[in-house]
């Protein structure tokens, strides 16, 4: 069975840091598509991040020059340096990867999500 674990959630005061990692495990193949989702209370899940397997990253306007995303291949995991931290940033962020079967279809895979609280 595929499972995502993320871990590296917590409590941190405004202009904080905090580093979340994801471990995938169950699998014998590498993940083309690999990022993070968060969803605050109220809000729709949204996209935070994206990682592929050669590297390339995509981030939200939101948090372009604050966060970061990485990954470890040779671990099947994947991180998210989360710097400058605001409490907007204050949400559930989940692990999210994709197995591509094709050149458009893929199947998605979600982590159990790990809390983020920004707060004085």
């Amino acid at each position: 069975q595929v499972r995502l674990v993320e871990s590296g959630g917590g409590l941190v005061q405004p202009g904080g840091s905090l580093r979340l990692s994801c471990a995938a495990s169950g699998i014998i193949f590498r993940f083309e598509n690999m990022g993070w989702y968060r969803q605050a209370p109220g809000k729709e899940r949204e996209l935070v991040a994206t990682i592929t397997s050669d590297g390339n990253t995509n981030y939200a306007d939101s948090v372009k020059g604050r966060f970061t995303i990485s990954r470890d291949n040779g671990k099947n995991t994947v991180y998210l340096q989360m710097n400058s931290l605001e409490p907007e940033d204050t949400a559930v962020f989940y692990c999210n990867a994709k197995k591509y079967s094709s050149s458009s279809v893929y199947t998605n895979y979600w982590g159990q999500g790990t809390q983020v609280t920004v707060s004085s």
